[in-house]
């Protein structure tokens, strides 16, 4: 079952939005549908495993995110900087070799996709939910 601070969190956010009191019962009752729409409730279950996993001793569990991201970077670092100046170098001195392009068609998917959930994580810490 849904979490009650989470639907008391969408009638606030309801209350501020709809002033007219029958529209914002409409949505009220829409929002308690929608709580218990079964990939909401799996999409909450999956907030619960990340906490579990980013709260876990073991290393190799606690850092899978943080690799993805380094991974990212390293992507990119080679996508935009290594790769350019290779092709320069290889120009400028007539080197004779082509440097590898990276296949990065999902790349950036990826880092916008990190990026989205970094920028949540910042909302929180200067709002002061989280240390």
């Amino acid at each position: 079952m849904i979490p009650v601070a989470i639907l008391e969190l969408g009638a606030k956010l309801l209350d501020r939005v709809i002033p007219d009191a029958d529209a914002r019962a409409k949505a009220q009752a829409e929002l308690i549908k929608a709580s218990q729409d079964q990939e909401f409730q799996l999409a909450l279950a999956q907030v619960e495993v990340n906490k579990v996993e980013a709260a876990s001793s073991n290393w190799f569990v606690a850092s899978w995110r943080p690799a993805v991201g380094w991974i990212c970077v390293c992507g990119l670092a080679y996508n935009f900087i290594i790769y350019p100046l290779m092709l320069w170098f290889a120009s400028a001195f007539h080197a004779g070799f082509v440097p590898p392009p990276l296949f990065s068609e999902n790349l950036m998917e990826l880092v916008l996709g990190m990026l989205g959930l970094g920028g949540l994580r910042t909302v929180e810490k200067i709002k002061g939910v989280t240390k």
